[in-house]
C-alpha cells in the first residue's frame, strides 16, 4: 500500500505527540528508531520535535510517499516496547489518532495502521475519541466502572470495555466475599441462601417476601450479565462478536448499578 504524504500540519502535530517533553521518546529512541528504519537525521542538535519532523519531511519528499513515515510510526507504537505500560501506550495511542483521523487513519491495539472515516473538523475528532467516556460521565456512571474501563474508554474499544466491566462486578464481589470463584458460580456461592437459609452477603435485611425477591432479582441480574457478556467477550474474538455504542453504554450503566448495590451490601453472620 502506498501512503500519501502527510501534509506539514499532520506531520508536526504526530512528532509532537511522539517527542512530547514529559511523555513522548528520549533523543536516544529517536535516534535508534530513525536508524532502524533507515531514516536520515539532518537535525539531529534540534530539540526532539524539531529534528524528528525533519527527518521525517525531508524522507517523505524524497520517497514522495509517507510510507517510512508510517514505517517510523509503526515502530515506535510497536506494543512489545510497551510491556508492562498498557496504559501509557493507550494514551500514546489515542493521542496519535485524534491526529491520524482527520487524514483517515488510525493505529490499531496491534501498533499498526488502519483506515477509517476521515473527521473534517477538530469537534468531530474530539467526540470521537471521548464520546463515551463523556456519556457515562452524563449518567453518573459508578467510579468504579470508569476506574476498572479506563484504557477502553480512551480509545472507545467497546468489546473490552464490556470485559472489564464485567470483570469489575466479579472483583468486588471477591473481595466482599473472600471467595476466588468467577461468573454464575461466584454469585451462587456469595448470594445464594444455600442450606442455611440465609445468603452470605445479603443486598437487604432478608425480613420480607419484597426484600427477599429484590435479593434474588439482584442476583439474577449478576448472573445475566456474566453470561450474555463476560462469557461471550472472553471467548469470541472481538471481530466476531461485535457491539454497538449503545449496547455498551447500556451494559456500563446496569455494570454501575451493581457496583452501587455491592457498595451498600453486607456480610451475614453465616459461615461460607
Amino acid at each position: 500500500m502506498i501512503f500519501d504524504i502527510f501534509t506539514e500540519n499532520i506531520l508536526e502535530q504526530l512528532c509532537a505527540v511522539l517527542a512530547d517533553t514529559n511523555t513522548g521518546l528520549t533523543g536516544s529512541q529517536i535516534s535508534k528508531l530513525l536508524r532502524e528504519c533507515g531514516i536520515d537525521d539532518p537535525a539531529p542538535s534540534f530539540s526532539k520535535r524539531v529534528r524528528l519532523y525533519e527527518a521525517l519531511k525531508a524522507r517523505q519528499l524524497k520517497d514522495r510517499s509517507g510510507n517510512n513515515v508510517v514505517g517510523f510510526l509503526q515502530k515506535a507504537m510497536d506494543p512489545v516496547r510497551y510491556t508492562g505500560k498498557s496504559m501509557e501506550f493507550e494514551s500514546k495511542r489515542q493521542d496519535l489518532n485524534q491526529v491520524l483521523i482527520f487524514c483517515g487513519y488510525m493505529i490499531g491495539e496491534d501498533g499498526k495502521f488502519h483506515t477509517r472515516s476521515t473527521a473534517k473538523t477538530l469537534t468531530e475528532a474530539e467526540e470521537r475519541a471521548g464520546r463515551l467516556k463523556t456519556e457515562l460521565m452524563r449518567r453518573g456512571v459508578h467510579r468504579d466502572v470508569l476506574e476498572f474501563c479506563r484504557a477502553e474508554l480512551l480509545q472507545e474499544n467497546y468489546f473490552h470495555a464490556v470485559l472489564e466491566a464485567t470483570k469489575s462486578v466479579a472483583e468486588k464481589i471477591r473481595k466482599l466475599s473472600g471467595l476466588m470463584t468467577d461468573g454464575s458460580e461466584l454469585v451462587d456461592q456469595a448470594f445464594g441462601s444455600g442450606k442455611a437459609g440465609m445468603p452470605f452477603i445479603a443486598f437487604n435485611s432478608q425480613q420480607t417476601e419484597t426484600e427477599r425477591s429484590e435479593h434474588n432479582g439482584m442476583m439474577n441480574l449478576m448472573k445475566g450479565m456474566f453470561s450474555a457478556f463476560r462469557n461471550v467477550t472472553a471467548h469470541a474474538p472481538k471481530v466476531y462478536w461485535a457491539i454497538s455504542e449503545q449496547d455498551a453504554l447500556d451494559l456500563l450503566s446496569i455494570a454501575s448499578l451493581l457496583h452501587r448495590r455491592l457498595d451498600g451490601a453486607i456480610r451475614t453472620p453465616r459461615m461460607v
